[in-house]
Formats: structure tokens, sequence, C-alpha cells
């Protein structure tokens, strides 16, 4: 018990707490910045469908704006952020600080045990898992519905996405729409206003209710919730990366897999961490959206294209997030190709015509 006060604590203290471990609102963590006022009911008309009917009576379009550059927004109670705030306060998931712990052991071990065919194999995964599991699939398919694509195709890049070894589909979805819902305000699982160190790592570490609950998971992601295999990979994700590792180290050797599962994964969390701190806190902002997503083109190199943030947090559903040609999107160039080939139909795309600048 005092390990995990200690550990607590000291997750405070990055985020700018005082010892007992409480987030810090906005204003404490940001000082010298100021906070801007956001309709907390606002949603974007392009997700009104993702919502159940028996929710929508809470959600309210923006007074004078319809597009989809508009946050979108569902009321949190009262009740619920206290439910936040008090489960957070008091607990620490160890079994993934003990992932986290191994796994950037192997890595750094890995670094000793190079061959040739392990680091092709850890790229090509990298590639498999980061940009067709995560960008393409769990990202800019299943959480924003930014394009349409077959079952059989949807099915293969959510298990691409499991390699990757994000948690389950569906809770990864219900937290990214709720980061979208309430970005860089009270009620965002990782904005960087509750310290660079929370936003990057440290909120994974603290179980978030809002993806333990299953009404929030109804809630927020009911698309998913209602198809019985996404119910059953969010409960089994790790499955296919357990295959996965098992058949590097029978065909390829324990130094293919130490590659290609725990330094790729390990690289791969980064990258995608790096999505929820660093674009929040440095790069540049073309479009004046009521948070502090920014563009930033190294994080986008290493995520495929997912460092184009506030392209992405202007214009959510849009399945380009480089707008620009020399904004390097790989992610986009999949759906790109998919398209070319009658796989992605009724493709969501905004251009910079419209372009309001920050």
């Amino acid at each position: 018990m005092q390990l995990e006060m200690h550990l607590i604590n000291a997750l405070a203290k990055q985020g700018g707490g005082q010892g007992n471990y409480k987030r810090p609102n906005a204003q404490t963590a940001s000082p010298a910045r100021t906070k801007i006022p956001i309709n907390r009911t606002t949603v974007n008309p392009a997700f009104r469908e993702l919502i159940p009917k028996n929710s929508r009576s809470e959600l309210s379009p923006e007074p004078g704006r319809g597009d989809e550059a508009s946050d979108w927004r569902i009321k949190v109670s009262e009740t619920e952020m206290n439910k936040i705030g008090n489960e957070q306060e008091t607990s620490v998931n160890w079994p993934t600080v003990a992932f986290l712990i191994i796994f950037h052991l192997a890595s750094l071990a890995a670094l000793w045990f190079w061959s040739w065919p392990a680091i092709i194999t850890a790229a090509v995964l990298l590639w498999v898992a980061g940009s067709l599991g995560i960008g393409m699939g769990w990202h800019r398919l299943l959480t924003h519905r930014g394009y349409k694509v077959p079952k059989v195709i949807e099915y293969f890049l959510v298990f691409c996405g499991a390699l990757a070894l994000e948690g389950g589909p569906i809770q990864w979805v219900t937290t990214h729409r709720i980061h979208h819902a309430h970005t860089d305000e009270e009620g965002d699982p990782h904005t960087p206003r509750d310290g660079r160190w929370w936003s990057h790592i440290g909120w994974v570490l603290v179980p978030p209710p809002q993806v333990m609950d299953q009404a929030q998971l109804q809630r927020y992601a009911p698309d998913l919730m209602n198809q019985r295999l996404y119910r059953w990979l969010n409960r089994f994700y790790c499955v296919p990366l357990i295959m996965l590792t098992v058949g590097l180290w029978a065909f390829g050797g324990w130094r293919v897999m130490l590659w290609g599962t725990f330094l790729r994964v390990t690289l791969g969390l980064h990258s995608t961490w790096l999505v929820n701190s660093a674009t929040h806190l440095w790069g540049r902002r073309r479009f004046a959206t009521n948070d502090d997503s920014k563009n930033n083109w190294w994080v986008a190199l290493l995520s495929f294209g997912e460092g184009w943030h506030n392209n992405h947090h202007a214009h959510p559903t849009s399945a380009r997030h480089g707008l620009a040609w020399y904004e390097i999107d790989v992610n986009w160039w999949g759906i790109r190709v998919m398209q070319f080939l009658r796989l992605a139909k009724a493709v969501k795309l905004v251009g910079l015509s419209n372009r309001a600048e920050a």
C-alpha cells in the first residue's frame, strides 16, 4: 500500500500536484495559459449517429456552428466526474505497471541482440500494427468513421491494431471519443494541462473508470458494443499478439521475437502516447480550435501521420490528416490505396479552402 501511494504521489508531482494525488485542473496545471470556456453539451453532428438514442436528449449543437470543425461534446454529470476523480486518487493499475517494466527491459535487451531479420521483422510489424491497425483501423475507421470498408477488411485492420497491445478496441475508441468530447478540459483522460508526464504515460498507470465502466462503453461506443466480435476482442485483445509472439519465436528465434514483439510494441506505444502529449504541447496551429492541438511533423513521422493533430481536431471525421502536400500522412496513403482498389468508399475529406488561421 505504501508503494502504491508513493507511485501516486510521484505522478501527482510530475503533473503539478502537491503530494496527495489529485489531478490538477487546467488553471493550476498551466497558470500562464487561460482556459478556454467551452460549452460541455456541444456535439459534432457527424458523431450524433454514434450516440445511443436515449442519450441524445443531453446533446445540443453549439450555437452558431453546425460544421464538422466544431468539437463534439457529451455532458458528463457531476456524479460521474466525482467518481473519476475518487478512483484515480486511490488506485494504480499494477498489471499495466508490471507489463510496461517488462517490455521496456526486454526492449533494452533487444538492442544488444540484433540481427537484420529481426530489424526487418520489427519494421514491418510496426507498420502493420501502427499504421494499418491503430491509425487506419482503430482511429480513422472505428473511432471517427472517416471511411467505409467491407467487414472483412474492417476486421483485418482491427486485428492488426490488436498487435499494438494498446488495450481492447472498444476501450480504445471510448477513450479517444471522450478525449474529443472534452479536449484539454476537465474530463479529458490525457491532457497535458494535467501534466506532461501524465499526458504521455501517467494516465495509463491509473485505471480510468470511464473506460472500465460498461455503461460508459455502451454510451460512447454503442456501434461497437452491439457486435460480438468486438466484445470478444475487447476482453481477449492479448490473444493475437501471443499467437504472433509464439510464431516469431518458432520460425525466427528469440532475437526476432525480442525485436518483433517487445521492442516493436514499446516503440509503438510511445509513438501513440506522443500524439496524446507532444501534439498538445509543441508544433504549429493551422486552425483556431478550442483546444491546444498542434501539428507536429516529427510526431507525424513516428506515428504514420497522426501528428497532424490540429488538422485532426479541426476536422475529426476527415480520413486525411496531412492536408498540405508536404504533410506526410502514411495512413492516408493506405486509405487512398484501398480507395483506388475500390475497397474503401464514402471517404470523408476536407480541404484548406475553409481554413481559419489560429
